[in-house]
């Protein structure tokens, strides 16, 4: 097989008429020899964050000298971002080796594996050939029937923040969605908690309580952002002072917190984490698409938020970097989203709004986007059909010293990248 036919093979088994389960993949990675029993793994679930938190995660276990290994999805550009060891992505030579290694296996099996469980067992027999020392897991979807959950105790679980997406699949209610999040908590695991609310606080503790799980919630009260600048930020979290993040935006505070208490739940249990790794982890981490400076004069920012949380979060960063500024969105959505409640969170910052449809089956029309938009916003609303069409319209009316920001959906983010010439 070449890299297309591969691809192709991996991505031919889809949901439909799947039933959500574990047992697919846990006859699937018996046949393969259960590599995942051989691995140490960080598991990370949670609505909005998981990304950027794993990848902090994994510059920290780097810097520290430890093979690590990073699984998340979705992409942005090309599917080998998914599984990387030491930043490296998964080789295409390597991909194919792989998937032609597991390939016999899936005509034995009793029900052929969904996309995702394929993927995630490629991962898997990844990480244990390449010797991983631990690997930095990002659950794909929910937690409790997640192929991810089919490994065992953990070094640590991390959930971040949570909130109510892909509710079709986990649940119209927090409580409902917090208790599938939380599933992925096993006997004795060390457990950080993103600080949010009493609800889903209460939901994992009793779970951590059920199983004997310590829990550690990070504490808002000791982060201190000390600045913003071009390049990042710099703050502060309990007693380590003046941290550099290059990656942008308010809200990686957060994902930073709940990462440096799973580093010093990690040290508690052996591995060596000097403070050293950890500045330097963090001050080289990036992650595309999370308010990603893509353009100056006039500014271009980037961010993947599609959910009424992330929306928020995004906001709270554009008001701090901005204080006062009037922003040009260009905007795209799933119609499967909540885009009603995200309109209404970047509605007051707006100056005008652009919308675009994402090149996606579920993507909602840059039409209907716009009559959802002119419901609550009395400014000046342009319909520019296709990604690019929107950033041509917005090259043309927007001046150098204007603030543009791009968001709404991750599937918009690569074409949004290359449109700018960022294609690594």
């Amino acid at each position: 097989m070449d890299i297309r036919e591969t691809l192709r093979l991996i991505h031919q088994v889809d949901w439909t008429d799947k039933r959500p389960g574990l047992a697919r993949i846990r006859e699937l990675m018996a046949r393969l020899g259960d590599p995942q029993d051989k691995l140490r793994f960080v598991h990370i679930a949670g609505t909005n964050g998981k990304g950027s938190t794993a990848a902090m995660l994994a510059a920290i276990l780097q810097s520290a000298g430890y093979k690590t290994g990073l699984f998340t999805s979705p992409y942005i550009t090309r599917f080998n971002e998914r599984m990387r060891v030491n930043g490296a992505m998964i080789t295409d030579e390597t991909l194919i080796e792989l998937t032609e290694s597991i390939r016999p296996h899936l005509v034995e099996l009793s029900e052929a594996p969904t996309e995702f469980e394929m993927i995630t067992a490629v991962a898997f027999l990844y990480f244990f050939k390449q010797q991983c020392d631990v690997v930095v897991l990002e659950a794909g979807l929910g937690g409790r029937l997640d192929s991810t959950n089919v490994i065992g105790a953990p070094e640590a679980v991390i959930l971040t923040a949570i909130g109510l997406d892909h509710t079709e699949l986990l649940g119209d209610t927090i409580e409902k969605i917090a208790m599938e999040k939380a599933a992925i908590i096993k006997a004795g695991t060390s457990v950080v908690l993103s600080d949010q609310s009493e609800t889903v606080l209460r939901i994992v503790q009793k779970k951590c309580e059920a199983v004997c799980a310590s829990l550690t919630v990070t504490d808002p009260s000791r982060l201190t952002l000390n600045a913003v600048d071009g390049d990042g930020l710099s703050f502060d979290y309990k007693r380590r002072k003046a941290l550099h993040l290059r990656l942008s935006g308010a809200y990686q505070m957060q994902n930073a917190a709940a990462a440096l208490d799973a580093a010093d739940i990690l040290a508690q249990k052996g591995f060596s984490i000097t403070g050293e790794a950890i500045r330097d982890g963090l001050d080289r981490v990036t992650w595309p698409g999370r308010f990603e400076v893509l353009k100056r004069a006039p500014l271009v920012i980037l961010d993947g938020a599609h959910n009424p949380n992330g929306m928020a979060a995004l906001s709270q960063s554009l008001r701090l970097y901005f204080p006062g500024k009037k922003i040009t969105f260009v905007m795209g959505a799933l119609k499967d989203k909540d885009y009603q409640s995200m309109i209404g969170t970047i509605a007051p910052l707006a100056k005008r709004c652009i919308t675009v449809q994402p090149q996606n089956a579920r993507a909602l029309s840059s039409q209907a986007l716009k009559r959802a938009i002119q419901a609550v916003f009395s400014g000046e609303v342009m319909d520019a059909g296709d990604v690019k069409s929107g950033l041509d319209t917005m090259a043309q009316l927007c001046g150098k010293d204007d603030v543009v920001c791009v968001c709404g959906s991750l599937y918009m983010v690569s074409e949004v990248r290359a449109y700018f010439g960022k294609t690594e």
